[in-house]
């Protein structure tokens, strides 16, 4: 293994995937690219005499809060003497993971997830999943402790809420 891609958003469950990723490497002698993924716009409410007329949208402008996570990660990487790169990426965040994973001929993809499940899930998708089904490589998806402590929690209250969330 030469190559890790790890993506992360700054989440728990992305810090997480990142310090396992970054564990992989180091015992692999492996390099770590890390990638952020940020929208390619922004939405705007466009007022109208004090109302909400309609939302536009204008091209996003990459600024320092985009980079945090990203720099969060480095330091990870850092700490274990792991060679190190990053990549700020713009649109659909599963596609261009998948994409640059391509790219760069990642070796492994690791993303983490959240552990949404049921309705939550369905509104508002996985990246975890969709990375999965696209990519033509591999991919480790890291289910933290976040989401492990999500589900325990859950299941002592009784289980009967729809969704988990960290």
């Amino acid at each position: 293994m030469n190559t890790i891609l790890i993506a992360t958003d700054g989440s728990p469950a992305a810090r997480e995937a990142v310090e396992f990723g970054v564990e992989l490497a180091a015992e692999h002698d492996a390099a770590v690219v890390l990638v952020h993924v940020v929208p390619r716009a922004d939405l705007v409410g466009m007022n109208g005499f004090g109302l909400v007329a309609a939302v536009g949208a204008v091209r996003h402008e990459p600024n320092p809060g985009d980079y945090e996570a990203l720099r969060e990660a480095e330091e990870i990487a850092q700490e274990y003497g792991v060679r190190v790169r990053s990549k700020l990426l713009a649109g659909d965040v599963s596609d261009e993971i998948v994409t640059y994973a391509d790219d760069i001929r990642a070796d492994l993809t690791i993303v983490g997830s959240r552990g949404r499940s049921g309705i939550a899930c369905a509104l508002l998708g996985s990246v975890s999943r969709d990375v999965l089904a696209e990519s033509k490589r591999p991919v480790l998806v890291v289910r933290g402790r976040a989401a492990a402590e999500a589900l325990v929690t859950w299941a002592a209250g009784g289980g009967d809420r729809q969704e988990v969330t960290p």
